[in-house]
């Protein structure tokens, strides 16, 4: 059972501006209602820690922010819900901003994702520090999303090292070249790529299902204890030590709902890692709860009678 606090790593922060154009295309004025746009905090961690808050999981937030924007994210991340604390390290750079169009005739997503600000390493200096004197009072450490100009892509490994010397479980989701270094310094319990930008692991392309498959192998060589892959959306393949398998949904998924999924199911597993060490029950409800997460428009958390529902919609097989 969770008692203390998961601590949610947002290394880069964003507001995230969601825009609903049906039949969305370049080079064309667009005019919206109110009702077909949405604002929110941003940055996969902080979306993980807003997920967790529907699970009455209390998370504290940390990273970097600043800046009017950075004031924003503020607001109305503490307006969400009071399970969720924060504790970033304020810079003078502006925290970025993302757009997503989201097109529900042609089932599409278009993202536009800033780079965000530059870190000195005086602020990094001193985000180490802060985050040495938080880890001893979480139950759990999950580092998500990318990382702003000037963080070193090992910062995933170093801070999970940090955190193992406590005793802590790491979860971790993000692109290649973070995880290729940071693997180098210490390996997270559970790992999911993130090939929204491209299907790369360990400067490979991955095109087959058996790439996907070796690529998982190659994380639980490092020590990673569960690995889940997206095959290019259409189902996930699920590596451990003890084999591999497929989870294949059995409805029809709207892949303009994808928005904030991988979120979702990141979130979901934490969760049930508090209830279960089966690592295959903890990936299905993870994918449970990201499949219900298709069936809202918006980038918000599943009720959990819809995760429970969701259950029943996906098959899982054992491939080897």
């Amino acid at each position: 059972m969770i008692i203390l606090p998961v601590l949610s790593v947002c290394m880069n922060p964003a507001l995230d501006r969601e825009f609903y154009i049906n039949n969305f295309s370049v080079d064309k004025l667009h005019r919206l209602d109110p009702e077909y746009s949405r604002m929110s905090p941003g940055g996969k961690a902080i979306n993980v820690a807003i997920d967790l808050a529907s699970f009455r999981i209390k998370s504290i937030v940390t990273g970097f922010i600043g800046g009017y924007v950075g004031d924003i994210v503020l607001s109305e991340l503490r307006e969400i819900s009071n399970l969720i604390t924060t504790n970033f390290v304020h810079i003078e750079g502006e925290t970025r901003e993302n757009i997503v169009i989201i097109d529900e005739v042609n089932h599409t997503i278009t993202e536009i994702n800033s780079s965000g600000p530059r870190i000195p390493i005086e602020d990094i200096e001193h985000f180490l520090r802060r985050y040495k004197l938080i880890v001893p009072s979480a139950d759990a450490v999950v580092i998500s999303g990318s990382i702003s100009q000037g963080i070193p892509a090992q910062i995933y490994g170093d801070l999970t090292k940090i955190a193992k010397k406590y005793g802590k479980k790491v979860f971790w989701e993000t692109r290649d070249n973070i995880l290729r270094e940071s693997l180098k310094i210490d390996s997270p319990c559970i790992l999911r790529p993130d090939f929204r930008k491209e299907q790369v692991i360990f400067g490979r392309e991955l095109n087959s299902e058996q790439d996907y498959i070796d690529a998982g192998k190659e994380l639980i060589r490092y020590g990673v204890k569960m690995a889940v892959l997206s095959y290019k959306i259409d189902y996930d393949i699920v590596v451990t030590s003890d084999g591999v398998w497929f989870i294949r949904p059995l409805v029809e998924v709207d892949h303009s709902h994808l928005l904030g999924t991988g979120d979702t199911y990141m979130a979901a597993m934490i969760y049930k890692y508090f209830e279960t060490e089966n690592l295959i029950e903890i990936a299905k409800f993870g994918y449970a709860a990201a499949l219900a997460k298709t069936w809202y428009r918006a980038k918000v958390p599943p009720k959990y009678e819809d995760i429970e529902k969701a259950l029943t919609m996906f098959k899982i097989e054992r491939v080897e």
